[in-house]
């Protein structure tokens, strides 16, 4: 198994990887830079990426995973911010490519209400443009799937599909599986006959092959709200049986997971982490 958490990157970006290697993590995920302003002109330090690569090595974190963003909207039908997404998405990808990062988690973005296919189209041709401009970046692109809250794209599997289809280089895409995002969305996974069903939709629409990483969280919301919250490991909606069945099932088991569960407490990660591996072995 290979398990981890989200891991603040408050202070300096390699001390994530402390707090990974203190919690006996795998694997984690971060954001390189504060999810809720843009960069604006602001760089990693290249002595704190050096310890950052250090570090990892060290602690043997692999894969790491960084998350856009969120301010990031590639399907927004504003141009300011559509053509600021892109150039944003394109710099991450250039300090993920410094820090050594495997993959960038993206939501898909929101159509701001005009409509699911133009909110599709702008997709494409952004991923397409910014492939283009980072052609030679093995970082991979993660494509998370969505609740499904206001605008928002991905919260149905046929919405990668489309996308998947209209990007013209493909090697570097992939999928992010949000547990949680996908019970909220309405796909069932409490029960084995709802995750079998979106396992199954995700083979026809895309394959889970296609999926480098899933966020496990238990979901906080009713099933089909479409209202994000998270909740810890076997207390939300999916519940203790429904995540037990989603850790240990054959298509899922060996793919990276993150927790991304709220942080009630100082031991929450510490806690979350124990149940996931216990519910692994039993």
């Amino acid at each position: 198994m290979i398990l981890g958490v989200h891991v603040s990157g408050a202070g300096k970006i390699y001390q994530a990887l402390d707090i990974a290697h203190d919690l006996k993590c795998d694997t984690m995920q971060i954001f390189s830079r504060s999810p809720q302003s843009w960069r604006n002109g602001a760089q990693i330090a290249p002595e704190d990426i050096k310890e950052f690569i250090t570090r990892r090595k060290k602690y043997k974190i692999n894969p790491v995973f960084l998350h856009i963003s969120y301010l990031i909207n590639l399907a927004s039908p504003d141009a300011r911010l559509y053509h600021g997404s892109i150039q944003a998405y394109i710099e991450d990808i250039q300090e993920a490519d410094k820090l050594g990062a495997d993959y960038i988690v993206t939501h898909m973005g929101s159509h701001k209400e005009t409509s699911e296919d133009a909110g599709i189209k702008r997709l494409i041709e952004a991923l397409n443009k910014i492939i283009e401009k980072t052609q030679d970046s093995k970082v991979g692109i993660l494509l998370e799937n969505t609740s499904g809250s206001g605008s928002w794209l991905g919260y149905r599997f046929y919405h990668q599909h489309k996308i998947i289809k209209g990007i013209k280089e493909k090697s570097r895409v992939g999928l992010c599986l949000d547990t949680a995002h996908a019970y909220l969305a309405g796909y069932n996974l409490s029960t084995k006959a709802g995750l079998d069903k979106m396992i199954d939709e995700i083979d026809e629409m895309a394959g889970t092959k296609l999926i480098k990483l899933i966020h496990l969280n238990d979901a906080a919301g009713e099933l089909g709200c479409h209202h994000d919250r998270h909740d810890h490991i076997g207390q939300g909606h999916i519940g203790l049986a429904g995540m037990k069945r989603i850790i240990n099932h054959p298509k899922l088991k060996n793919i990276p997971m993150i927790l991304e569960t709220p942080k009630s407490t100082a031991d929450s990660d510490k806690e979350n982490l124990a149940l996931v591996r216990k519910l692994n072995r039993n």
